[in-house]
C-alpha cells in the first residue's frame, strides 16, 4: 500500500491565532457601546422628527383658526381626512390633533421646541401640558426630564410631588460659606422637602430604621436627592482624637466636586444638630478632602424645622451646611413601583458611583504609600502622576499598568463623563486587586 503524501497548507492559510480574552473582551464592548449609541441617536432622531411634526400642524392648526375664523368641529374633520389620507400613521385622532394645538400653543418659540422640548417623547409633553399650566414652570420639569432621563411615570411622580417647589428652597447659609460659583449650584440641589414616599415606616420608627430604609431603597433614594450623588457609604467611620464617630451618609457629588454628609434626625430640628454637624464637617475636611476638592457641606434632614432657629443656628457657622425637611408616606404608587429602574437597570444608568467611590480611596491608599516613602508632592497632581513618582522610589503593585488604563475610565466618571457599563465594571475589577495590593504594601512598611 503507498502512503499517502502528507496534507498541504495552502500558501494562503495563516495558523489560528490564540485570542486574547482581555482584548476581546474589550474589543466586544467597544462595539456594544457604538451600537448602543447608534440604535439611541437613530431612536431619537425619529422622536425629534415626530414632535416636530406635532408642533407644525399644531401651529397650523393655530394659525388657520385665527385667520380663517373656524371653530373647534374643523379637528373633528380634518382627523377623518387625514386618517383617510394616511391610514397607516398613528396619532391623527381628533384627541391627539387637539393636543397638537395645544402644544403649538403652550410652545410658541420654535427654537426651544427644536432644543428641549423635540428631545421628549410625546407621552412626556402631553403630561406636561396635562398637569401645568405655568410655562416657566413646563420648561423647568421638561429640562430636568431630560437631563435625568425620567420616564413618563416618574416625570408624574416628580410632579405630583411639587419638585419644582421643593428645589433649591432649603434652608443654606450657602450664599455666606461657599463661592458665588459653588453657592448656586449647591443650593439648587437641595430640596425642601424631601419625600421618601417609598419608605413605610411607622410613626414609632427610630432613626436607624430611617437609615436602613434609605439605603435598602438606594436607588430610590438617588432618585430622589438627583443627579451627580455617588454613595460612598452608610455609618461612615471617623477617627477623631481617639474617639470613634459614625456618619449616617456619605456621598461625593459629581457636578459639585465635593463630599456630602447628610444626617437623618426623626425629630424637628434642634440648634445642637448644628453644631454636631460643623463637627463632621471640619473632620471628613481634614481626613479625606483632598486639595482639588470643594469644601465639604452637611445636609440635616428634619421631621420638620422652625425658620428662625434654622436661621439663628446657622448664622455663625462657618461651614456650609442646610437643612431640609423629609416626608413619608404609607407605601409607593404601584405604576410607579413598577416604571423606577431595577437594580441592574441602576447599575447601568450610575456606573459612576462605584468607580468614584474606589478611585478616591485608591487615592488615599496611593497618598499614604507616599508618605510612608518619604515622597513629598509640590503641587496638587493627579494619580497618574502620583504613581509615576512613586515608581522611582520602590516597587509598585504588579497592577499597576493596568490600573493606569482603568484610570482613563476612572477619571472620565469623577468629572461627571457618561461611562459605558462595561468600561466601569472592567475599571472597578482591576482598581479592586490594585487597591489590595496597595493595602499590601502600606502594611509592610
Amino acid at each position: 500500500m503507498t502512503a499517502r503524501p502528507p496534507k498541504r497548507t495552502p500558501r494562503s492559510a495563516k495558523p489560528a491565532a490564540g485570542i486574547d480574552s482581555q482584548s476581546y473582551a474589550a474589543f466586544v464592548s467597544d462595539l456594544k457601546r457604538k451600537i448602543v449609541e447608534a440604535r439611541h441617536r437613530a431612536s431619537l432622531s425619529v422622536n425629534r422628527e415626530l414632535i416636530l411634526l406635532y408642533w407644525t400642524i399644531g401651529r397650523d392648526i393655530l394659525a388657520r383658526q385665527e385667520r380663517e375664523g373656524w371653530g373647534t368641529k374643523v379637528i373633528d374633520r380634518l382627523a377623518d381626512d387625514l386618517r383617510q389620507a394616511f391610514p397607516e400613521m398613528t396619532g391623527l385622532s381628533s384627541r391627539n390633533l387637539k393636543y397638537m394645538r395645544s402644544f403649538a400653543e403652550a410652545w410658541p418659540d420654535g427654537d426651544f421646541v427644536q432644543q428641549v422640548v423635540a428631545l421628549l417623547p410625546w407621552g412626556h409633553n402631553v403630561r406636561l401640558l396635562d398637569a401645568i399650566k405655568a410655562s416657566e414652570e413646563r420648561a423647568w420639569y421638561a429640562r430636568q426630564a431630560i437631563e435625568n432621563g425620567w420616564s413618563r411615570n416618574v416625570l408624574a411622580h416628580q410632579i405630583d410631588s411639587n419638585l419644582f417647589a421643593r428645589q433649591g428652597s432649603a434652608l443654606t447659609n450657602f450664599s455666606r460659606t461657599l463661592p458665588a460659583e459653588q453657592s448656586e449650584l449647591a443650593q439648587q440641589i437641595l430640596k425642601d422637602p424631601y419625600t421618601f414616599d417609598f419608605l413605610a415606616l411607622g410613626p414609632e420608627m427610630l432613626e436607624r430604621d430611617l437609615e436602613r430604609g434609605l439605603i435598602e431603597h438606594l436607588r430610590l433614594l438617588i432618585l430622589e436627592l438627583g443627579k451627580g450623588f455617588a454613595f460612598v457609604g452608610s455609618q461612615y467611620h471617623l477617627e477623631v482624637g481617639g474617639q470613634d464617630y459614625y456618619l449616617d451618609l456619605l456621598f461625593y457629588h459629581l457636578r459639585l466636586r465635593c463630599y456630602v454628609v447628610i444626617e437623618l434626625k426623626i425629630e424637628d430640628f434642634k440648634p445642637e444638630f448644628a453644631g454636631k454637624m460643623n463637627f463632621y464637617l471640619s473632620a471628613v475636611d481634614e481626613q479625606l478632602r483632598h486639595p482639588d476638592d470643594k469644601p465639604t457641606i452637611g445636609i440635616i434632614l428634619c421631621k420638620g424645622r422652625n425658620e428662625v432657629i434654622v436661621e439663628y443656628a446657622l448664622r455663625d457657622s462657618s461651614k456650609p451646611m442646610g437643612v431640609a425637611q423629609y416626608q413619608l408616606s404609607a407605601a409607593l404608587p404601584p405604576q410607579l413601583e413598577e416604571d423606577l429602574p431595577t437594580v441592574a437597570e441602576f447599575a447601568r444608568e450610575f456606573p459612576l458611583m462605584s468607580v468614584v467611590k474606589l478611585r478616591i480611596e485608591i487615592e488615599r491608599a496611593v497618598r499614604d504609600l507616599a508618605e510612608k516613602r518619604g515622597v513629598v508632592f509640590d503641587r496638587p497632581v493627579g494619580i497618574m502622576n502620583m504613581l509615576r513618582d512613586l515608581r522611582r522610589h520602590g516597587a509598585m503593585p504588579a497592577s499597576t499598568e493596568q490600573m493606569v488604563g482603568a484610570l482613563q475610565t476612572m477619571n472620565a466618571a469623577s468629572h461627571g463623563v457618561d461611562v459605558d457599563s462595561e468600561a466601569a465594571k472592567r475599571a472597578v475589577e482591576i482598581g479592586t486587586v490594585f487597591l489590595t495590593e496597595l493595602k499590601a504594601l502600606n502594611a509592610d512598611g
